[in-house]
């Protein structure tokens, strides 16, 4: 099978890499852009077939997946940073709305007819009341954020696609994921990075936090990565699944954890630059749909996923 990443080099789609190289069956293209951080990558780059490609332009979007000709695409390729979407909200906007309308309207115009998954987020559903949990995929969508927008935008553009041109598209809406090579701007990573270099003595004793209240669902990045090549093995097109653990857990407490597996002393100190202009107090989603559909189901205890993502800081931090 000849399968197609966009936005291979990043946390998701490096892992997503690895697992169909793991196979030893598939041809694995990527696409890239020429100033992309390629450090994810760098233990398969020789394994992959890379294609230089900005999502945000037609012409090249077409150009790659006219190189590519894949069986499935997997559409990781995103402005993901959630408070980042504030600063840069056109940015966002373009980038995930219209980079997916160029893949789509790149299908289209070659003729080509693959799997498509589409790579959404529960922030989609954003304000979420106590009596919503577990959240199913009938929820409401109450996006809070310029890149919850887009990601709403994202999923129903996957539909109507599907709807008007019989695309075969399948949607995820993905709960947090976190594990080895997570960005370090992201609250788990954040966290890990500050202490390994306070453990380093790279800083002083003192970790800085944003909200500390809000609960979220996390999955590990390698069974998140295995649920979206499920997903196009026996998903339905049309269909969106949630992808999620099922258990909530408050940032506070993910903290403590990480907190345990060092080996320091420290103080906690809220900053409130990491403040958001709305935050997403519970997010705790139901994959039951997902599960019934493909038989996936998370097999990294959450321990480990931290462990894992103190040991990667501890190895990228000279």
């Amino acid at each position: 099978m000849r399968v197609l990443i966009t936005g291979i080099s990043g946390f998701a789609g490096s892992h997503l890499a690895d697992h169909f190289l793991e196979q030893g069956r598939h041809d694995v293209y990527g696409t890239i852009k020429w100033r992309s951080d390629r450090e994810n990558i760098r233990h398969i780059e020789n394994k992959l077939r890379l294609i230089e490609c900005d999502i945000k332009d037609s012409f090249s979007m077409k150009a790659a997946l006219e190189t590519a000709q894949p069986d499935h695409i997997f559409h990781l390729a995103a402005q993901s940073y959630v408070p980042y979407s504030w600063s840069v909200p056109q940015e966002t906007l373009q980038t995930n709305i219209i980079g997916e309308l160029n893949l789509f309207e790149g299908v289209r115009a070659l003729k080509i007819d693959p799997m498509i998954l589409i790579a959404g987020s529960s922030e989609e559903y954003g304000l979420v009341y106590p009596d919503e949990v577990p959240i199913t995929e009938d929820n409401p969508l109450r996006p809070l954020s310029p890149y919850a927008v887009s990601k709403v935008a994202q999923d129903m553009l996957g539909y109507q696609y599907y709807k008007s041109y019989g695309m075969k598209i399948i949607r995820t809406r993905a709960f947090n994921h976190t594990g080895p090579r997570r960005g370090g701007v992201f609250v788990t990573s954040n966290f890990a990075r500050q202490l390994i270099e306070i453990e380093r003595e790279k800083r002083e004793p003192v970790l800085h936090v944003g909200n500390l209240d809000a609960v979220r669902d996390f999955s590990d990045v390698r069974d998140v990565v295995r649920a979206y090549a499920l997903a196009l093995q026996k998903g339905t097109p049309g269909e969106v699944y949630n992808i999620a653990s099922g258990r909530g857990i408050k940032i506070k407490d993910l903290l403590n954890k990480l907190i345990a597996l060092s080996r320091i002393d420290l103080r906690v100190k809220q900053d409130p630059t990491r403040m958001r202009p709305s935050d997403v107090e519970l997010l705790i989603g139901s994959a039951e749909k997902f599960q019934k559909a493909t038989g996936w189901k998370p097999e990294i205890t959450f321990e480990q996923t931290l462990k894992d993502l103190m040991d990667y800081w501890r190895t990228v931090m000279k």
